[in-house]
């Protein structure tokens, strides 16, 4: 039986993520921690969780805890992480896997160090959706990879123009870059689940609304191992009522467009016509991840798909874009 301690519980462990643990069989959450007590408190008592914490330690402490969920900012991750990890309990991370690639360095050497495992809530990797723009790729039906286009463009959210109480995303010290880091990660993740390791990433970032300190336009191209090359381009400060989230995957027979967070209707061109897939999301859409993870401490299934040895080289790519601590990056490239 796997029993979880949450480290935050804020918006996204409501629905996203926190009633899956319960849900998943063999597994229950004993303990909650927050920083406000009586926010950690009204979370465990309307979650009907028995314990609640406003210090971390405290809660990796707690003998019936013996697996741990930090669902902080980015900028702590690597703390509470590394600090589970040597306490002897696996850790289950929010996305992206730290707000740093040193940091998810950091974390990853004490896992192998430990021999105790980190999982990464990079989710989409085992959504119906994705499974099944995976299988169309894999059946051979758009024949020769060639290209992935993604394009990504928002207008700000409201929260953006209050200088004075900003949304901690756009915090570089807090989540690690600006809207990039939160969103983009989910896609650059997709693309290594769907193609293999990105081995080579250049870009280009700037800030054009300046609207808060962090980037709000990105670019880049980049290469996979496998051979597919691949381009994309974010705006977080796009025009009034805009939005495209949008993955255009070209290859010899056809081409495959689908979205990140919308799960618009995939849709597959061929000499045949078009094709449409609809994709049914869980409840709860962390579920799939959740469960295989449960599965695995239970010692009932293999390695989930999202670890911390594949969600370092999405933060590494991140990093690499954005040209964060080029001379930490280069080194690791060249080993």
């Amino acid at each position: 039986m796997v029993h979880w301690g949450f480290i935050g519980c804020g918006s996204v462990t409501e629905k996203k993520s926190g009633p899956a643990f319960s849900k998943v069989e063999a597994s229950d959450v004993v303990a909650v921690m927050r920083r406000n007590i009586e926010k950690a408190r009204d979370y465990a008592e309307r979650h009907a969780i028995g314990k609640w914490y406003d210090n971390a330690q405290e809660l990796i402490n707690d003998s019936q805890v013996n697996a741990v969920y930090v669902a902080t900012p980015p900028g702590s991750h690597a703390e509470y992480a590394i600090a589970a990890m040597k306490a002897g309990k696996p850790v289950y991370v929010e996305k992206p896997m730290a707000a740093s690639y040193e940091e998810c360095l950091q974390m990853n050497r004490v896992s192998v160090e430990t021999g105790i495992p980190c999982f990464v809530a990079y989710y989409r990797r085992t959504l119906p959706y994705f499974l099944r723009v995976k299988q169309l790729i894999d059946d051979g039906l758009l024949g020769k990879i060639s290209t992935v286009q993604i394009g990504f463009a928002i207008p700000p959210y409201a929260a953006d123009y209050d200088r004075n109480n900003l949304p901690w995303r756009v915090k570089k010290h807090i989540a690690g870059a600006g809207y990039f880091y939160d969103l983009a990660s989910h896609q650059l993740d997709l693309i290594d689940f769907l193609f293999g390791e990105i081995e080579h990433a250049e870009g280009f970032s700037n800030n054009m609304a300046g609207l808060y300190d962090a980037e709000d336009t990105v670019t880049t191209a980049f290469r996979c191992q496998s051979g597919v090359l691949g381009a994309g381009n974010w705006s977080f400060v796009a025009p009034k009522d805009t939005r495209t989230d949008k993955i255009d995957i070209v290859g010899t027979k056809g081409k495959l467009s689908f979205s990140t967070f919308d799960f618009s209707p995939i849709l597959l061109e061929t000499s045949e016509g078009i094709q449409e897939f609809r994709e049914e999301n869980p409840e709860n859409i962390q579920f799939y991840l959740i469960q295989s993870i449960v599965n695995y401490l239970n010692g009932k299934s293999e390695l989930p798909v999202s670890m911390a040895a594949t969600a370092i080289r999405t933060n590494y790519i991140m990093d690499r874009i954005l040209k964060k601590n080029m001379k930490l990056l280069l080194k690791s490239a060249f080993k």
